[in-house]
């Protein structure tokens, strides 16, 4: 992974950890608990991508650097209790973000592998939604995929708009970026707002 991939990577590991540590104190985890739920969050969708494309091992047995993302995150979140008052909010702000990240990043590996855009497209959508299955999963919820909330929904119009961006020739330092913005845009304004697909119960 090129340095300025691996740099997306880590940011989106970040905010997805510190997702999954919010919402494990949030259901009055431990900090070891809160620990765990932040490195499934964080790397969960890493890690299936990996397997499914035969990247083995998956980057988290590798890089030291994503169990410590995941240990700073839990630290962060367990110790600045006043920063994250709000949690509902704050969980749903860096999940946000972490699935615009992840959504790129998984297509990205997928591209690298000679993957079609079809099939770089799923592996972006297992890269951003697959943590937070398992974080709610851990926690005993329905995740968010299942339910008719507008998340996977999110991932892959941002995935769509980073292929076509990257049909046409714009470089992932700057589709990266874009692409996080219309993905996390998308999704808190469906919280926000409370857009539903059609056919989904209100």
């Amino acid at each position: 992974m090129n340095p300025f991939l691996y740099a997306f990577d880590l940011s989106g590991v970040f905010f997805f950890a510190v997702s999954g540590a919010i919402a494990g104190r949030k259901n009055q985890m431990d900090i070891f608990g809160m620990f765990m739920l932040a490195l499934v969050t964080g790397m969960g969708g890493g890690t299936l991508r990996s397997l499914l494309i035969g990247a083995t091992p998956p980057p988290i047995l590798l890089d030291p650097a994503y169990v410590s993302l995941a240990a700073a995150a839990t630290v962060a979140s367990f110790f600045a209790e006043p920063i994250w008052e709000k949690r509902q909010r704050a969980v749903s702000f860096f999940d946000a973000i972490g699935l615009g990240f992840f959504v790129c990043i998984g297509i990205q590996v997928a591209q690298n592998h000679g993957l079609a855009p079809w099939a770089c497209l799923g592996m972006g959508l297992v890269t951003a939604t697959f943590g937070g299955v398992l974080r709610d999963l851990l926690r005993a919820e329905i995740p968010l995929i299942f339910r008719k909330e507008i998340y996977a929904t999110a991932a892959l119009l941002g995935g769509i708009a980073y292929l076509i961006a990257d049909h046409f020739g714009l470089q992932p330092r700057y589709n990266i970026p874009i692409t996080t913005v219309i993905t996390a845009g998308i999704r808190l304004a469906a919280i926000r707002y409370g857009f539903r697909l059609p056919g989904q119960a209100v």
